[in-house]
């Protein structure tokens, strides 16, 4: 992970500058080192084609064919997001079950972006931090961190839309977004991992947005994981192999005889939340969980992708060595990477977050024993929204929505004073017991939920004081 990357390249395992050489990343000379060249990408400058997540059609990134969510169904789960955003306290305090249930069918895309923001924490934050990314942003930055993250902006998902441009409106955002974090936490400073996942965010929403959500990220959902010594990620390794030997054991005996140890393996898989893994709509939809549940996701998709890859005899015949097993792992099988395959694998299986802190009790003491005391003195770990909500109270204030009320064509708002005119109208009038509401006294208001556009537009990202009123 690169602390500085003069070489910006590989190191051993268990340092910053490590994650260039993780399973899944380029090397040089291979399509992530060459790209940024629109000309290449554009095939001479013609017109270009992306799929529905802004990956150029024809490359690597690109989703193939993908079971849609009928159109009706996605409404329906628009309209229950947006009252479940609406009353967010109310929700999280006594309805917490139900958002998870709903975060694992998958957030619509309409509201994705603001849904991670309130499942995160990232609002409040910013809510109680109103202009701090302003001034980080004005600031001038660490020149040594500067360098290092200007080159590393092109090897972020260079076949989407936003970053495929050098000195694109996308890399300009991630370099504000990751220099602004160095501001913040100078004592951390920039890691190679921390520029997938700040990307993946601002795919969804506007850079300040982004740079707070990208905080909760670092410190309380992974705390620790993009510190000097990498030491956190290497005692989830540890966590990760244990919970194995119980959960694919086979899997887990292979390793241990081929003495693969974790960091080797599951180093970009948790550091980039998977991002430079799994196919995109699996991603999404890991995210999803993700901010909802915290970090026990992780380690049930590395859990699932190492039983499935390394779980039989059958499957061990072709990775009988070091060097074929390490293959296999950089070479996921598809199938089992696929969305709707891996997030039921995610689901089913029952890693909690008391299994994951018994374990972590237990590497702790031993890492005590073997290495000494642990330099990075890091926060305690938050599982998921709940957690992270009941750590910190918000104001109200914080998560009112302010979305702007849209009419159909045509349709004007009734003029003052109309309301209590209508009100002493109808007192008179006697409503049946168990008969309909007559259609006259009905709630105006109402609107269905396919009737009015829920799709955010690229422009409305473009101000914080539009990021509600699209809803």
């Amino acid at each position: 992970m690169a602390k500085s990357r003069g070489v910006n390249g590989l190191d051993a395992p268990g340092s910053r500058e490590s994650l260039a050489g993780a399973p899944g990343e380029a090397g040089p000379g291979d399509e992530l080192s060459s790209l940024g060249s629109d000309s290449e990408i554009n095939g001479g400058g013609g017109e270009r084609r992306v799929d529905k997540f802004g990956f150029i059609v024809g490359s690597q990134s690109a989703e193939g064919p993908l079971e849609e969510v009928p159109l009706e169904v996605l409404r329906q789960r628009e309209s229950k997001w947006l009252d479940m955003l609406n009353n967010w306290d109310k929700w999280m305090a006594k309805k917490h079950k139900k958002i998870r249930l709903r975060c694992q069918k998958g957030i619509p895309p309409s509201l994705r972006g603001r849904a991670w923001q309130y499942l995160s924490g990232g609002k409040v934050k910013l809510e109680q931090n109103t202009g701090r990314f302003d001034e980080l942003d004005l600031s001038a930055g660490d020149p040594k961190w500067l360098d290092v993250i200007e080159r590393d902006l092109h090897r972020q998902f260079p076949f989407h839309e936003m970053f495929v441009s050098r000195g694109g409106h996308g890399q300009q955002d991630l370099f504000r977004v990751l220099k602004a974090y160095t501001l913040y936490r100078p004592e951390e400073g920039y890691c190679q991992a921390q520029a997938p996942v700040a990307a993946v965010l601002l795919m969804h929403m506007p850079v300040e947005q982004a740079f707070w959500c990208l905080v909760q990220i670092c410190e309380k959902y992974l705390p620790g994981y993009y510190s000097e010594k990498l030491e956190a990620i290497q005692l989830d390794g540890e966590i990760l192999f244990s919970l194995l030997h119980r959960f694919a054991p086979m899997a887990y005996k292979h390793l241990s005889k081929q003495k693969i140890d974790p960091i080797l393996y599951m180093t970009e898989w948790f550091m980039c939340a998977f991002s430079r893994t799994l196919p995109w709509s699996s991603v999404l939809r890991v995210w999803d969980m993700f901010f909802c549940e915290g970090v026990k996701i992780l380690f049930r998709v590395g859990l699932v992708l190492l039983k499935h890859t390394l779980g039989s005899s059958e499957k061990l015949k072709s990775c009988q060595g070091q060097y074929e097993t390490m293959e296999r792992l950089r070479a996921l099988n598809p199938k089992i990477m696929q969305e709707a395959f891996l997030v039921q694998e995610i689901i089913e299986l029952p890693v909690t977050e008391r299994h994951i802190e018994r374990e972590h009790l237990i590497q702790l003491k031993k890492w005590k024993e073997t290495r000494g005391e642990l330099q990075c003195r890091s926060p305690p770990r938050l599982h998921g929204a709940k957690a992270i909500s009941d750590s910190e109270p918000h104001s109200r204030k914080a998560l009112d929505p302010s979305p702007s009320i849209i009419l159909p064509p045509g349709q004007a708002l009734p003029p003052k004073g109309r309301k209590n005119k209508d009100k002493k109208r109808d007192q008179g009038k006697v409503r049946p017991a168990n008969g309909p509401i007559p259609e006259e006294t009905r709630d105006q208001a109402f609107v269905e939920p396919g009737a009015s556009p829920h799709h955010q537009s690229k422009d409305s990202l473009s101000s914080r004081e539009s990021e509600d009123t699209y809803l």
